[in-house]
């Protein structure tokens, strides 16, 4: 998937948690992608943001401490 696809996907999960009320938007986040986003696609989320996860909201970029990487 295109980085640019990727991102925009990524964030408008973020866009709807932040709807929502609580603290635990990074942690609905993380759940969302770790539930419905195949494992490559989680790995390619992953290693954008290890390299620096341009244009990623700020909602995402917590919520990767969250996320699973896929099994080797």
């Amino acid at each position: 998937m295109s980085p640019d696809k990727m991102v925009r996907m990524a964030n408008q999960i973020a866009t709807f948690f932040e709807t929502q009320p609580g603290a635990d938007g990074a942690e609905k986040v993380a759940a969302h992608i770790n539930d419905f986003w195949d494992p490559r696609m989680r790995q390619q989320l992953l290693d954008h943001a290890a390299t620096g996860g341009g244009g990623l909201s700020p909602l995402v970029r917590a919520a990767i401490a969250h996320i699973h990487a896929p099994a080797a």
